[in-house]
């Protein structure tokens, strides 16, 4: 088999690095934080160009978001990716892992035929691993997940991943959904030419408009009573910033192991400790 469909999810998500900041629901301040591609996404993106790069094929990848999300796809296109799919829409607002998963999957469906999905593990403002496989079940796709290592042969896709203890070998024909662990090779840096393409397509609105498509729930075929807060069967009580530790640090550095436990139990710090 030659030239594989490829598909692959990614998502936007705050930059860890930044404050955020909470609004009054408790919900992340997403305006105020800066933005960055989910890091266990960019181990499935290498995955995706990799599978294109050594058996053949194309790669679209496919985000959920509002329209400043359209940034990551854009770096997607640098990297290699051939098109992209923003499904922008504001009744996805407050969407847990069953609405996003079914928006996704009404996403896929709309985007058409495929070989291979890539999912990251988890993203960092969610970490619950949840919607690669909920979007494997509602497809009818087998999945491998934890992915660490594959190859593609025969027709086969022949995966190694993580399980409790060590590893498992498993070989799955596609259609298939894998998502890949960060324990996979990381992405690899963007090309000149990927570069130089999405700086002509910024030039060009009509261009551009016609490789990363804005899409809505309309579009896709999406009941809105199904996402976002309506179709959200998971509530967030509460939020609360718990702050930042205060205290400080002595390092004791360069003399003999008795005069720094001397000077420790001296300094009181070692009660105050034991006190906690």
């Amino acid at each position: 088999m030659s030239g594989y469909k490829i598909i692959v999810m990614i998502k936007q998500v705050p930059d860890q690095g930044s404050k955020a900041g909470l609004n009054p629901d408790g919900t992340i301040d997403r305006a105020r934080a800066k933005r960055m591609l989910n890091p266990f996404d960019r181990f499935a993106l290498q995955a995706a160009l990799h599978t294109k790069n050594t058996y053949g094929g194309t790669v679209t990848a496919i985000s959920m978001g509002p329209p400043p999300a359209v940034e990551i796809l854009l770096e997607a296109l640098a990297h290699g990716v051939d098109q992209a799919f923003l499904l922008s829409d504001r009744r996805l607002a407050a969407s847990d892992t069953l609405a996003t998963a079914y928006a996704l999957y009404k996403t896929i469906e709309y985007v058409g035929d495929y070989d291979i999905i890539y999912c990251g593990l988890q993203t960092t403002d969610g970490d619950t691993a949840q919607v690669g496989p909920q979007l494997a079940e509602r497809l009818g796709l087998p999945q491998i997940t934890y992915c660490e290592d594959f190859s593609v042969k025969n027709g086969k896709v022949r995966a190694r991943r993580i399980i409790e203890g060590g590893h498992q070998e498993v070989e799955v024909k596609p259609p298939v959904l894998v998502t890949i662990a960060n324990s996979y090779h990381p992405l690899e840096y963007k090309s000149f030419r990927g570069a130089w393409r999405v700086q002509r397509l910024q030039r060009d609105k009509e261009a551009l408009e016609k490789i990363v498509k804005t899409v809505n729930l309309d579009d896709v075929g999406a009941d809105p009573e199904r996402c976002g807060l309506k179709g959200s069967p998971t509530i967030v009580a509460k939020t609360e910033k718990v702050g930042e530790l205060g205290g400080s640090c002595t390092m004791h550095e360069g003399e003999s192991t008795e005069h720094m436990v001397k000077e420790v139990v001296a300094s009181g710090a070692l009660n105050e400790f034991l006190a906690h």
